[in-house]
C-alpha cells in the first residue's frame, strides 16, 4: 500500500508500482492501459502468480504521477518501457507471454510484431480503435494544443481501479498514433491469441475483438465477451472467470 497518497489519481491508496513476482519458467508480462497504473492488471496477476507463472507489471511512463506527464510521452516511451521489461522476463524465463488491458493489449500486440518467439498473447479490452467518431478524434487533435486534458465522464471498477481523473489530450493522440503502427500489420501477428472483452465496454469500438480475430494469421485463437462487464475486464465483477478461460488458454497452448 502506498503510504504517500497522490491527488491526482482516483484510489491513491492502492499500489500501482511496478512489479515482478518470480515463479516457474513461464513468464507472463501484463501491461496497464492509458490513465492507469499497475493496479489495473494486478488482480489477475495475482490469480496468474498463484497458478505458477512468473508475472511482470511495468509501469507505463507518464502514469501514477501528474497528468501532465502523460502529455509529455510518446507512444515510443511505452514501447521502450515494455521492451525493457519483457527482455528481462527473457533472461529469467524459458517462453514468455504478452498480454494487456486497453493500451496495454494493443502495446501486446505491438510487441509481437517484432517478437516472433512469443509464446502467446492475451489480450483484455485491446484499444485497436476507441469508440470515436471521425468528427471526435479531429476535435481532439484541434483542442490538444490549447487544452490540456478532458474530464472522464465515468470510470468502470471505480472502487478498484486506480488512475487518473481526466483524459490527457495529446497523450491520447499517442495512443491514436500507435493505433496506425498496429492496425496495418495484424496479419503480420502468429502467435496464439486470447480475446477477452466486456459487453458493456464502452470505450473500445464493439468491432475490434472481431477485427483481430479475423485478421491475425495466428492458428490458435479465442474470443470471449464477458456479459457482465465493462471496458476494465481484469477488474469487473466476472475477473474470476476470466482468469479461469486466461489459465486454460496458456495451458493449452503451452502444450504445443
Amino acid at each position: 500500500m502506498n503510504t504517500n497518497e497522490n491527488i491526482n489519481l482516483v484510489n491513491p491508496h492502492l499500489d500501482g508500482g511496478p512489479f515482478f513476482w518470480r515463479g516457474g519458467s513461464t513468464g507472463i508480462l501484463l501491461i496497464h492501459g492509458f490513465t492507469a497504473t499497475t493496479a489495473e492488471v494486478r488482480p489477475l496477476a495475482i490469480k496468474l502468480a498463484e497458478a505458477g507463472y512468473s508475472v511482470s507489471g511495468p509501469l507505463l511512463p507518464g502514469h501514477n504521477t501528474d497528468p501532465r506527464d502523460l502529455n509529455r510521452v510518446t507512444w515510443r516511451d511505452w514501447v521502450d518501457c515494455v521492451e525493457l521489461s519483457y527482455e528481462e522476463l527473457r533472461i529469467t524465463c524459458q517462453k514468455v507471454i504478452i498480454g494487456g488491458e486497453s493500451t496495454g493489449g494493443l502495446l501486446a500486440l505491438y510487441l509481437a510484431l517484432f517478437h516472433p518467439e512469443v509464446s502467446a498473447l492475451l489480450l483484455y479490452a485491446p484499444a485497436l480503435q476507441l469508440n470515436l467518431s471521425k468528427s471526435e478524434i479531429l476535435k481532439m487533435h484541434l483542442v490538444a494544443p490549447v487544452r490540456q486534458w478532458i474530464p472522464k465522464e465515468n470510470l468502470d471498477s471505480r472502487d478498484n481501479w486506480q488512475g487518473y481523473f481526466v483524459n490527457p489530450l495529446k497523450g491520447a493522440i499517442q495512443l491514436l498514433k500507435l493505433q496506425n503502427q498496429v492496425r496495418p500489420n495484424l496479419s503480420k501477428i502468429h502467435q496464439p491469441v486470447l480475446i477477452v472483452q466486456g459487453r458493456l465496454d464502452s470505450t473500445v469500438h464493439p468491432l475490434v475483438p472481431d477485427t483481430i480475430y479475423q485478421q491475425v494469421s495466428s492458428t490458435i485463437k479465442e474470443e470471449y465477451w464477458m456479459e457482465k462487464s465493462a471496458h476494465c475486464v481484469v477488474l469487473d465483477q466476472e475477473l474470476t472467470q476470466v482468469a479461469e478461460i486466461t489459465t486454460a488458454f496458456l495451458e493449452r497452448v503451452l502444450k504445443q
